[in-house]
């Protein structure tokens, strides 16, 4: 990062700070899709609960601009799809 302006090297420093906010969000969705895929594979109770989870958080997801809008319906489409 030798010889760069002074907003280059801020948007260098914001630009690291939204990955990692965007990189911590992905994981957080992943998380909460595997945990539904394992509850449906187990037949257990808390499913339903597990769902409004995933959507809740792929809507969240979508409206910050870490996915796009019409990926996370495509995702929330296929996983109703699911149960």
């Amino acid at each position: 990062m030798a010889n760069k302006s002074k907003s280059a090297k801020k948007r260098v420093r914001q630009d690291v700070k939204r990955r990692l906010r965007n990189k911590s969000a992905l994981s957080s969705i992943r998380t909460k899709l595997k945990a539904y895929k394992v509850s449906l594979a187990e037949e257990s109770d808390n499913k339903d609960e597990l769902l409004r989870g995933v959507v809740s958080a792929f809507h969240k997801a979508a409206s910050k601009g870490i996915i796009h809008k019409r990926k996370a319906s495509r995702n929330i489409s296929r996983i109703s799809k699911l149960s």
